[in-house]
Formats: structure tokens, sequence, C-alpha cells
């Protein structure tokens, strides 16, 4: 029987969402993500070295589906922070997941993807800045902090809307 790489991978990243979501790094248990698949305990190490490197990978493809499916727009930074408080909405496993690393990682190692795409969505607010198309108010990398947090603070207030949260940051915008 010819296994499928990739697509034995894929299964156990799926199984892992909801388990690393649900119990965490330490609380997440090989082998339920392991019966979840329908796969052996021992592919995991063979993929991903460890549950740890099995945590590392899912948390970077969510990571890099968010930048993907939620670019950043300078210009409608309202906008923005809408469609992420969508984001969470629909896929509220991205928020635990980034939780959890920092609980048990701390912020001094945060995920690669994730600085990176913060760097260049500030470098891409300080252009925006530059150019006079949104205030200065407040410098760029406070200001995208602003924006991302003001849609997860929403994503987590009973009852907050898509609208509160675009009414919102349209305030740190405005001069």
């Amino acid at each position: 029987m010819v296994r499928d790489k990739e697509a034995t991978k894929a299964k156990l990243l799926e199984a892992a969402l909801d388990e690393f979501a649900e119990y965490g790094i330490a609380g997440a248990r090989v082998d339920r993500v392991a019966a979840k698949a329908g796969c052996n305990k021992a592919m995991i190490y063979a993929y991903f070295g460890s549950k740890e490197g099995l945590f590392d990978e899912l948390l970077k493809i969510q990571i890099d589906r968010m930048i993907e499916s939620v670019p950043i727009t300078p210009d409608d930074l309202p906008g923005y922070a809408g469609r992420l408080f969508d984001s969470y909405l629909e896929q509220p496993q991205i928020l635990r997941l980034a939780a959890y690393h920092r609980l048990e990682n701390g912020f001094d190692k945060l995920p690669e993807a994730e600085v990176e795409a913060h760097h260049v969505k500030v470098a891409a607010i300080a252009r925006a800045q530059a150019e006079g198309r949104i205030s200065t108010a407040f410098d760029a990398e406070d200001l995208l902090n602003l924006v991302v947090h003001t849609s997860i603070l929403a994503f987590s207030t009973p009852n907050a809307t898509r609208d509160l949260v675009e009414r919102s940051v349209r305030r740190f915008v405005e001069d």
C-alpha cells in the first residue's frame, strides 16, 4: 500500500486544529489527533518531529491563511478590522491557537510568519501616512495594534458587531 504523505499530513493538521484549539499545546494529546485523523501517531513524529512541531506547523499555516484571506488595506483600516472580526467569527480557532502559543511560549518567541506579516502591515500603514492618505495621530505600529486588537476585543465581547468594530477603528484614523 502506497501512502500519500501530503494527504496524511493534511489529515493530521486538520485533526490537530480542534485538538490544540481546545486543549492548548500542553493539554493536547497526539493519540487523539492520530485517532481523529485515522493515522498512526508515529506519523506525527515522522512528519512533524514532535507534538510541538505539529503545533508550530499548524499555527504557521493558520497565520498564513489569515494573512492571505484578510489582506491589509491601509486606505480602509475600518474595513480591514471588520474583515478580521468576520474571520474570527468564521474560524475562532486562530485566536485560541495564538493565545495558547503566547501562554506557553511568551511574547519573546512569536511565530516568524506573524512577525513578518506585522512588519509588512506596519510598513504599508506608514507609507499611507507618509502619503497623507490616513491620519498620523498614532504611529504606524500603534495604529496597527489598535486596529487588530479592536477586532479581537469585539470578537470576545457578547453582541459586538462588525459595524461597531468599523466605527471604532474609524475614530483612530480620522483627523
